[in-house]
């Protein structure tokens, strides 16, 4: 098959193709992104949509005959009461058509595949909705393209009061969420639940091609997040009436299975690929963080030296990750800290005497009223000390040695519509970039005026902002190369 010879030719160029995630995972290797078997597993769909996986047979019964039998069952459910009639759908004509399909296969719209609907969230307030025993699915359930259960459940008197069923076999897809900016989740439901108001439902007139309809769905998701979302006031929706009516090719039923066989074969040896370089990514870095433990475990110079000669040997072997370098950067900076990495001089005057200008000054301050007189901070125990400290150096705490100050999350707090063009910066934890500074492209600023109104949070050059709290927690930068500036709370 070409599309296995394609892995099996250019595996190390797959595997091999690494970015940085824009969040970690678990394990070692979970702020790597396997970019390479991420993109084969888009061009695996890509191929199979557009007839290009598998060959066509010119004995399969045309993708026609089986819109045929569709249109069929659509006029079937409606006469039963099933659905309602829809108004006809308009022919796709010539200039819609973007180029020559394969033998057997015709241009479609999802519109004449199945019937679309939407749910919604049953009132909060009413605690006889929650807790039930029916799945009510939501974005965050669309984690898997084939859903089993759900975190939230809903009653029957939920149904009863206006949500609605969603069979089994139907097709689930998020039509609001941010992460519409990046992906698009679809799922089949393999059980009878009801959904939330960011999803909508297909429910195909033909039952039998509805793992197909999630694989056209998959295969076109680049240019359905690209060319048939919109950014909204607040979130990112999909243009549905634009979705909906928008041509799709559809192949014969006897090679739609042919297609997704092949796709089934081809995404379970992408696992396996990936599973390898996971395994080899994770042994790599455990290796990486034991030679490099063994510089901080290190007892003396000597040591320290003899255990640097060792690795530095392997550098090239060792350091090839983003998340190894990382490892090397830090260990440098703990190496920095527990005053292991440059030599103690005997002539220096030692911390305590630095420690004491420090008290001094902070004296000062309070005395000219700048800063408020803080209770004594407990020294620190012996039980507080995990190593002794070089020569001349000191322990402290970090309230010893400067004050700290929140944001103003009162009355006060800028709103977004009074940001202004030009002004004083107002930073948040997003402004704060790796190197250790402040971002220049994307600030927020705010006029002097409403700095002033501020009652807490003001910062200026030479002081330091870091994150208190979430996924940014310890994030640290100068004020640079601003002047002064007000941190959101």
């Amino acid at each position: 098959m070409a599309v296995e010879k394609l892995i099996v030719d250019h595996i190390d160029t797959w595997t091999t193709a690494l970015q940085p995630r824009s969040s970690a995972g678990r394990g070692s290797s979970g702020k790597i992104d396997l970019y390479g078997i991420k993109k084969l597993r888009e061009l695996i769909l890509e191929l199979a949509v557009r007839g290009k996986l598998v060959p066509q047979d010119p004995n399969d019964e045309p993708a026609s005959e089986l819109l045929k039998r569709i249109a069929a069952e659509k006029t079937e459910l409606v006469k039963q009461g099933k659905i309602k009639k829809q108004k006809p759908l308009p022919e796709i004509s010539e200039e819609e058509k973007p180029f020559e399909l394969p033998v057997g296969w015709e241009w479609v719209t999802f519109s004449h595949l199945g019937h679309f609907f939407g749910g919604k969230t049953p009132s909060k307030m009413k605690d006889e909705y929650w807790g039930g025993t029916i799945p009510w699915v939501t974005p965050k359930d669309m984690k898997t393209n084939l859903i089993v259960d759900s975190e939230d459940k809903v009653t029957p008197l939920a149904i009863e009061d206006g949500l609605t069923k969603v069979s089994p076999g139907s097709i689930l897809f998020v039509a609001r969420s941010g992460i519409l900016r990046r992906i698009f989740p679809v799922a089949i439901t393999s059980i009878e639940c009801t959904v939330n108001q960011d999803l909508k439902v297909l429910s195909p007139f033909l039952s039998e091609i509805s793992y197909y309809i999630r694989l056209m769905m998959n295969g076109f998701e680049r240019y359905i997040v690209e060319n048939l979302t919109k950014t909204g006031t607040t979130v990112e929706s999909l243009l549905f009436d634009d979705f909906i009516s928008h041509p799709f090719m559809i192949p014969p039923f006897a090679e739609q299975n042919r297609i997704l066989s092949t796709v089934k074969k081809l995404m379970s040896l992408c696992d396996q690929l990936e599973q390898h370089s996971l395994t080899s990514l994770d042994a790599h870095q455990q290796l990486v963080e034991t030679l490099l433990t063994t510089l901080t475990d290190s007892q003396n110079a000597d040591a320290l030296a003899e255990n640097w000669a060792r690795i530095s040997e392997h550098f090239d072997t060792l350091f090839t990750t983003e998340a190894s370098i990382d490892a090397l950067k830090q260990t440098i900076l703990q190496l920095a800290v527990m005053g292991k990495l440059v030599p103690q001089d005997p002539n220096d005057e030692p911390a305590s005497e630095l420690l004491k200008r420090i008290a001094q000054e902070k004296a000062q301050l309070v005395k000219d009223g700048k800063i408020k007189k803080q209770k004594p901070l407990p020294p620190i125990s012996d039980k507080e000390k995990p190593f002794e400290v070089p020569e001349g150096w000191e322990w402290c705490k970090f309230g010893l040695i400067s004050e700290f100050i929140n944001g103003d999350r009162g009355s006060n707090y800028p709103n977004k519509n009074e940001y202004v063009v030009h002004g004083i910066p107002w930073i948040n934890t997003g402004h704060i970039e790796k190197n250790g500074t402040l971002s220049i492209t994307d600030m927020n600023f705010i006029t002097e005026k409403k700095f002033n109104e501020l009652r807490s949070g003001k910062i200026q050059s030479g002081d330091l902002v870091y994150c208190l709290r979430g996924a940014t927690f310890g994030k640290t930068a100068f004020v640079k190369p601003y002047e002064s500036g007000a941190i959101a709370s």
